[in-house]
């Protein structure tokens, strides 16, 4: 009875345990199915999710965008200048002489018409001397020529009378008066008339001695008075090149080297001396405004242009010009460099946009522009004129429409983006920082 029982039992547990095992195999083959399943759904998303999702991730993009606006534009050009004095020459003795005294140095200021210094020059007293007796001597030769002239007249005179009565009473009455008479007295009229033009020659020929005589003496004087070396205009002293006692020579003197005594600069009034390139030369007017930044002073300064060469230069291909400024106080040296803004044009309620929404290819140029929906659409402008920050839009855009600033890589035409409305000044700003 034992064995019986036993039997059945262990082959009832056998069946049961066969039964847990496929149980097991077929739930984890239910399992992996499952997640073989999930996996591929999550991975093969539809069109229309994927369309959802970009839509997503791009509604979340945040741009930087400007409103297209009016404002007054000017065109300018910047440049760097050097200033340098209204006037300034180097002082020279027109005679050679010696140095008797100087009294100027290195920073003195002088007026116009101030001795700076005076030579000794004797052999040009001399040369007066000589000139002043020239003078003397022809007017001695007029005062004589003269009373020659005088006493020819006289005879002249006389002669002339003597052959007129001779020759009326021989007319009058045949056979009164010797027809030889007659003829010597005519003659004696017509030598006396020959002395008289011969005299007025010598008076006329002492009288350009006279001449030739005074103009050496002006000569000599105004050598002599160049013995004095004056400042020709108010300003300073600059440099100083010769000592009391120093020969220097005439400045007039091609066949020497002549150095000059000083060097004089007026600085009462300055130039700026700009270097115009050709592109903008043509756009340059007498009057045009100005502003100077004066780095060495820290400080700005207005002008405006106040004569210019009209003429490029051969080498630089530049347009020298120059703007005057007003310098009694002293603050501007000579030599000083600033940077001058130079307005070219102008244009007042201009449609602008910032310049860095611009994007450009030769000729074409393109914007990114916002419309009400939030969405970007690429569009083809025609540009204008442009300062340092906005460009002026001719066509393309209207007036309130927004457009995309910056780099532009991350957008692309039908993009839905979050506007962020800035200024172009303010990206200008942040640019530049």
């Amino acid at each position: 009875m034992s064995a019986r029982r036993a039997g059945p039992t262990l082959h009832a547990a056998m069946n049961k345990g066969m039964s847990e095992k496929k149980l097991w195999i077929i739930g984890t083959v239910l399992v992996f199915a499952a997640i073989m399943m999930w996996r591929w759904i999550g991975w093969a998303p539809t069109k229309a999710d994927d369309e959802n999702q970009t839509r997503t991730e791009d509604s979340d993009t945040p741009a930087a965008v400007g409103r297209v606006e009016r404002r007054t534009l000017s065109n300018s050009l910047t440049i760097a200048g050097e200033f340098k004095p209204f006037q300034d020459v180097d002082v020279q003795a027109k005679a050679a002489g010696y140095i008797r005294v100087i009294y100027v140095d290195v920073g003195d200021h002088v007026k116009v018409g101030q001795t700076l210094a005076v030579l000794e020059i004797p052999e040009l007293a001399a040369q007066l001397a000589g000139a002043d007796a020239s003078v003397r001597r022809a007017q001695e030769e007029i005062r004589r020529a003269q009373s020659d002239i005088e006493r020819a007249q006289s005879t002249h005179s006389a002669a002339h009378s003597a052959y007129a009565r001779l020759k009326q009473a021989a007319d009058s009455t045949a056979g009164l008066v010797a027809q030889q008479e007659v003829d010597n007295s005519q003659a004696k009229d017509l030598e006396a008339e020959a002395e008289m033009a011969s005299r007025q020659a010598a008076l006329s020929g002492a009288q350009q001695q006279m001449e030739v005589a005074q103009a050496n003496q002006q000569q000599f004087t105004a050598l002599s008075s160049y013995s004095r070396i004056i400042a020709p205009f108010a300003g300073v002293i600059t440099g100083r090149y010769a000592d009391t006692g120093a020969l220097v020579q005439g400045g007039t003197s091609s066949s020497t080297q002549a150095l000059p005594l000083v060097r004089l600069a007026q600085t009462s009034k300055l130039r700026l001396v700009l270097a115009i390139p050709e592109s903008v030369a043509a756009h340059i007017h007498l009057g045009d405004a100005v502003r100077v930044r004066v780095q060495a002073l820290n400080r700005d300064i207005d002008g405006t242009v106040s004569r210019f060469a009209d003429s490029l230069d051969r080498q630089t291909r530049t347009m020298e010009t120059e703007i005057d400024f007003d310098n009694r106080e002293g603050r501007l040296i000579p030599g000083m460099y600033a940077e001058t803004r130079l307005s070219l044009r102008e244009k007042k309620d201009a449609l602008t946009i910032p310049i860095e929404s611009v994007t450009r290819n030769g000729n074409d140029a393109t914007v990114l522009a916002v419309n009400l929906q939030n969405v970007v659409e690429e569009r083809h402008v025609r540009l204008g004129l442009e300062d340092e920050t906005h460009v002026e839009i001719i066509s393309g855009l209207s007036d309130g429409d927004r457009v995309v600033i910056g780099s532009r890589s991350g957008f692309h035409d039908g993009q839905r983006i979050q506007p962020n409305e800035v200024s172009g000044a303010t990206t200008k700003t942040e640019r530049d920082n």
